[in-house]
């Protein structure tokens, strides 16, 4: 199912961000948006402020102050359940998978549809609905995972993406946060899961993935917003964007060909991770 929304419409604006740790300031007048039908990259250094804005969106961590407007109007977000009920899905990097369960338990868990008619009183699992849906939706992503039955604990990394992906989904949320969505994947697995991410910017959500991995964001991201010690330092379109320019807004280092500063930023861009 896809949203309503046009594509490029402002789905989640955030302005004005501050979040402190003690005398730690993590975020500093921070603004931010993610729009539909397009995948927005969150890059930045270790210790940027990456995870704290988006456990500030998730509702998982809530920012000290912040103005967020969802689809246009003034929202709060001070716990995850706020966050799901506007229609904001996070996949973190653990997953949050049951190894033990097969894809479907997965997909459905805390959810679970019971049958209707004569066996409802009896509070009957209908797995073969919750099966049928799963099979359907993880075709819609493109995902491929032969048998929705198999344990979570047997699926290659790329196919535990897709179900916790899936899962994420299920819901129809409007605007999907992704924590390195790639780490740790082969080649392989990564391209399926950008792949993935494709689609769900084919859908109409708007997603937002933060990476450390410019290979993975030039290649699946529309837009690139760069935060460094806690604030804004840049925003690009990845289709005008350099690698060079996006790493020197993530370092504050200018690129310089001949000197150290150049051979450090060839280094960073040709290997593609930051971490």
């Amino acid at each position: 199912m896809t949203t309503e929304q046009e594509p490029g419409q402002i789905l989640l604006s955030l302005t004005n961000v501050e979040k402190s740790y003690g005398a730690v300031r993590a975020l500093q007048d921070v603004a931010f948006e993610a729009r539909a039908g397009e995948i927005v990259a969150l890059v930045g250094d270790n210790g940027a402020g990456k995870s704290t804005l988006i456990k500030a969106i998730a509702g998982v961590s809530p920012a000290d102050s912040a103005r967020i407007t969802f689809e246009g109007a003034a929202v709060s977000v001070e716990t995850p359940q706020d966050a799901a009920k506007l229609g904001i899905a996070t996949v973190y990097q653990d997953l949050a998978l049951c190894d033990n369960l097969d894809v479907v338990a997965n997909l459905f868990l805390g959810r679970e549809q019971l049958m209707v008619g004569p066996y409802r009183s009896a509070r009957l699992l209908d797995k073969l609905d919750m099966a049928r849906q799963t099979r359907a939706l993880l075709a819609g992503l493109g995902a491929r995972i032969p048998d929705v039955l198999a344990r979570v604990e047997d699926l290659s990394g790329g196919q535990r993406q897709a179900v916790a992906i899936a899962r994420a989904i299920l819901g129809e949320p409007k605007v999907v946060l992704l924590d390195e969505p790639t780490a740790a994947l082969g080649v392989a697995q990564t391209a399926q899961v950008l792949q993935l991410l494709r689609r769900l910017k084919a859908r109409g959500l708007g997603v937002v993935v933060i990476s450390h991995n410019l290979a993975d964001v030039f290649a699946v991201a529309d837009r690139i917003c760069v935060l460094r010690l806690g604030r804004n330092a840049g925003e690009f379109s990845t289709a005008e964007a350099t690698h060079e320019q996006v790493v020197s807004a993530i370092t504050g280092l200018t690129p310089s060909a001949g000197t150290g500063t150049g051979r450090q930023l060839h280094d960073l861009t040709s290997g593609g991770d930051l971490a």
